[in-house]
């Protein structure tokens, strides 16, 4: 008796059911965690071009500069910064344009170089001219005068004068400019001081009867 096959299978045989595949089952938790891990490497991301590109170069302050003071390119040096958005520094390219700009405020070195610590007006007022003293170093009434100091100019007694002529102790106030010290020569204050005295101290500095008081540091 011959058996019809197909493949090798009798075709009265029984048919195998097809084998099914059991899918997995995805859990609502593992899924919501792994939305938040991609979101938190996207944000990572940005975070890390940001930072990068608020990287930039900035001027610091590289030695003590006094109120009044020009600023010049030795004063400042170029550092990089990362962030930094609510100081806002003045950026190495505009070098040029703080140069020559007086401070406003004492600079200390280390610190980040900012537009409102910088002036460009002058210490030399409305009606004011400036004048200059010399000085010897024991008539001077600080080591170092700065800048925006206020200092009296007081008359001193007439030597050659008798009586009443000798009288002095007028008083003139005045303002701090800059000052140079030689090495071996009178130290030279500039002086801002109003129009009109500025022809009486002439006049006293001229016969060496002027005395010089520090009333206010700046």
């Amino acid at each position: 008796m011959s058996v019809t096959t197909r493949n090798g299978t009798p075709l009265d045989a029984p048919v195998a059911p097809p084998r099914v595949v059991r899918q997995r089952r995805i859990r609502p938790g593992l899924l919501g965690l792994a939305v938040l891990l991609i979101a938190l490497g996207g944000l990572g991301a940005a975070f890390a071009v940001t930072s990068v590109r608020s990287t930039g170069s900035y001027l610091a302050v590289a030695r003590p500069v006094e109120v009044g003071r020009q600023l010049s390119a030795d004063d400042l040096v170029a550092v990089r910064v990362s962030g930094g958005q609510g100081l806002q520094p003045v950026p190495t390219r505009r070098l040029k344009e703080v140069v020559g700009l007086r401070a406003a405020v004492r600079l200390t070195p280390g610190t980040l170089l900012t537009p409102a610590q910088l002036t460009d007006a002058p210490l030399l007022g409305p009606g004011q001219q400036q004048i200059a003293l010399g000085l010897k170093p024991s008539q001077v009434p600080a080591r170092t005068l700065h800048p925006g100091d206020k200092v009296l100019l007081i008359s001193t007694p007439d030597r050659n004068a008798e009586g009443e002529a000798r009288a002095g102790g007028t008083r003139f106030e005045a303002t701090v400019i800059d000052t140079v010290a030689p090495e071996h020569d009178d130290v030279v204050v500039y002086l801002a001081l109003a129009v009109r005295d500025v022809p009486a101290v002439v006049a006293l500095a001229a016969d060496d009867r002027i005395a010089l008081v520090l009333t206010g540091a700046a």
